[in-house]
């Protein structure tokens, strides 16, 4: 640890002693890193390396094998009976509001604490977004909020599993299937989350997944995917993400070009084989911050008892935010706030003043949370470096 304390204040009785998680991830006293994203790479990097000369070999550039592969391994993981690869998350989100026939008159349900991109996909395909206000204890929307933002327009509920911790689903299916609505999971940061006991990916009519490279499963650039259970809807997916066509030079349909690349399907099989391993890892820390910042003066994450999270961040909140994080990089710590301020209140929509007012917990939220170092290669010895200078800065008030 380079001299950084661990260890006297291991004696001290104030952090538990556990096993070193395997990692590629440097700490020292001057920096530790949020995610080391080369990581991954670095660690399954012979395979990775096989796979990208596998498909440049191929001659398959765009479809192919490889995407055919990853998509029945991705769903067979997500137990869904389809996915269908996309150019990014994003475009996941805008194609399944498409294929659900969504557009200008209608309105989607949609966390007022996310980020932007649930609602850019909304605004794409011209629809009203209508926020709700998360549930101030998991962060995620709830189904009370979601009751009470019903219209006779209401045409999709889009719930968000916030950093990796799955929202009640039962509960907004119910909502949505007295009224007929369908539901559209984001689960951007949920890759291999729980929801009573079954993995996220085909609870609702859609999943929409982005392999962001800093995701807990990440391509080597962007790509995304759809996840259903749905034959009619994996196939409109599809089509509009290719051009809006079945076969080469027939288009049934306006589509677009949103397809996953071949290069980061084969990259992502390789990555998958592992992602159960990466999350025990994740889960582990997760454990451990809880465990050894359960009395310092922060508000730490409260999984409920339906959800098993996959902490892709692990996000507290304190009073004076701001400050813990520029005392935190002092001393070589590195932090990130998601987010800093709600969709709403982005200059992209500042020309409807009723999305950004009349959210009073998704604006307290803004101004309080904190994202720690977490990841599948952060060693237990950052963790601990981690916590303890957290205990020290709350406890003393920063």
């Amino acid at each position: 640890m380079h001299g950084v304390g661990v260890t006297s204040l291991r004696r001290g009785g104030l952090l538990p002693r556990l096993r070193h998680v395997p990692t590629s991830c440097k700490c020292s006293k001057l920096k530790v890193p949020f995610l080391d994203v080369g990581a991954a790479y670095r660690e399954l990097k012979d395979q990775i390396d096989g796979a990208v000369a596998r498909v440049m070999e191929s001659g398959y550039y765009i479809g192919g094998p490889e995407v055919d592969a990853f998509e029945a391994d991705w769903a067979r993981y997500c137990q869904a009976d389809f996915a269908v690869g996309t150019g990014n998350g994003l475009d996941a989100l805008v194609l399944a509001l498409r294929a659900l026939g969504i557009g200008p008159g209608d309105e989607v349900i949609v966390p007022a604490n996310t980020f932007i991109a649930t609602w850019l996909a909304v605004s794409a395909v011209g629809a009203t977004i209508v926020p709700v206000d998360p549930d101030p204890a998991s962060h995620n929307i709830n189904a009370n909020g979601i009751s009470s933002r019903l219209s006779p327009a209401t045409k999709a509920i889009i719930p968000v599993h916030l950093y990796g911790c799955p929202a009640d689903l039962d509960g907004i299916l119910d909502v949505a299937k007295d009224r007929g609505i369908p539901v559209i999971e984001d689960a951007a940061q949920a890759h291999g989350a729980r929801y009573k006991g079954r993995r996220i990916g085909s609870h609702a009519d859609i999943v929409c997944w982005s392999f962001y490279p800093g995701k807990n499963l990440g391509a080597g650039g962007d790509g995304g995917a759809i996840t259903t259970n749905s034959a009619k809807i994996a196939e409109r997916v599809r089509m509009l993400g290719n051009y809006g066509s079945r076969r080469k030079y027939e288009h049934e349909i306006l589509g677009t070009n949103s397809r996953l690349d071949p290069l980061q399907a084969a990259i992502l099989r390789v990555k998958l084989a592992s992602l159960d391993t990466w999350t025990a890892r994740r889960q582990k820390i997760a454990r451990f911050y809880l465990d050894a910042l359960r009395d310092a003066d922060l508000v730490l994450p409260n999984a409920p008892d339906f959800a098993d999270p996959v902490y892709h961040l692990f996000v507290v909140q304190h009073q004076m935010r701001d400050k813990l994080q520029s005392r935190l990089a002092e001393r070589g710590i590195a932090t990130l706030i998601h987010y800093p301020s709600p969709p709403g209140q982005q200059n992209a929509y500042r020309d409807d003043p009723s999305l950004a007012e009349g959210f009073p917990i998704a604006q307290d939220m803004s101004r309080r949370v904190l994202s720690l170092p977490m990841g599948p290669h952060l060693s237990m010895e950052c963790a601990e470096y981690v916590a303890e200078q957290l205990r020290r800065l709350t406890l003393s008030d920063c």
